[in-house]
């Protein structure tokens, strides 16, 4: 009884994230529009609200193509690796009816996502073409240097609240939340998310102006629609994660989901709104300002948990 209560409850889990990822690219497409000062999708039923199961439609109905000198195996399996790894990664959101109780969930979730990288790189590789191979290899670059100040981060809290759980940021976050003591690492935790999900202005494996459209240039149809719903659900985990660690771990009110839609829109705004960096720049960026920051507050943790350790004694 307990295994099928736990199948049903993550097949609704991944139903409801898909539709919330559905529901986010019409999102995007319509703040998109007013920053650009247009309409955006509003034909499709009353007010585009059908827009993205139609896109969804005429994408899954396309004809499959592919390269044929492509290494047709992993071609055709790593943008289902893409959106395995970018769901699996859900099952550790806290649920405190215990369905899925995840003592270490933010060390599966840094596996998960060092994962991810894979996924990329074999995409880039498999389709034997040089745009897509340039923009894989800078995806793995960019993804491993923004990683690890993502890790450091992480490790920062894990020190501060000791323990690797995500339902211990509840009851640490009763009184004020986490973002007004550690706002400079909110601030870079929101950058390293947007370079590690491969957003604008990080988006370097996708940059249409030199590399056509990056490591997707050869998918079509089917492959294509996988690729770009790993990519939006991984915006909502982030985002998820965001109000997890920094905003009040409290998932089971109203509040929490409106400011994870917050969250999702500011993705969004930024891509409406910077340029692409430079590409020396987004390294210099994750080694000599995110890295020396997450470090300093990293050793500051450390030594406060010393400190109270020896008080208690």
């Amino acid at each position: 009884m307990d295994l099928f209560v736990s199948v049903i409850s993550s097949l609704l889990l991944i139903i409801c994230v898909l539709v919330g990822v559905a529901f986010l690219t019409l999102l995007e497409r319509k703040v998109l529009g007013y920053i650009q000062i247009r309409k955006g999708p509003n034909k499709v039923g009353f007010a585009g609200i059908p827009q993205p199961f139609s896109d969804a439609i005429k994408l899954f109905t396309k004809e499959q193509t592919y390269p044929m000198l492509s290494n047709y195996f992993l071609y055709y399996f790593s943008p289902v690796l893409s959106l395995f790894l970018a769901l699996l990664v859900w099952l550790i959101y806290p649920y405190f009816t215990f369905l899925f109780s995840f003592n270490f969930g933010l060390l599966f979730f840094l596996c998960c996502t060092s994962m991810g990288v894979y996924a990329v790189m074999i995409a880039g590789w498999s389709s034997n073409s040089n745009y897509a191979l340039l923009g894989g290899l800078r995806a793995v670059a960019q993804t491993i240097s923004y990683e690890v100040s993502l890790a450091l981060i992480l490790f920062s809290f894990i020190f501060l609240i000791d323990s690797y759980c995500l339902m211990m940021f509840k009851s640490y976050q009763y009184y004020v939340w986490l973002i007004f003591i550690t706002f400079p690492l909110a601030l870079s935790w929101f950058a390293s998310c947007l370079a590690e999900t491969n957003r604008t202005p990080f988006d370097f494996a996708e940059g249409e102006s030199e590399l056509v459209s990056g490591f997707n240039v050869e998918y079509s149809s089917g492959g294509f629609a996988l690729i770009f719903m790993a990519e939006y659900a991984s915006i909502l985990f982030m985002s998820m994660l965001f109000c997890l660690i920094f905003l009040g771990c409290d998932v089971d009110s109203l509040f929490f989901f409106i400011k994870l839609t917050f969250l999702s829109f500011m993705f969004i705004w930024v891509r409406g709104t910077l340029p692409r960096f430079r590409y020396d720049k987004l390294m210099y960026l994750a080694w000599k300002s995110f890295l020396p920051l997450s470090l300093n507050y990293l050793f500051f943790f450390i030594g406060l948990s010393i400190f109270m350790f020896s008080l208690l004694i």
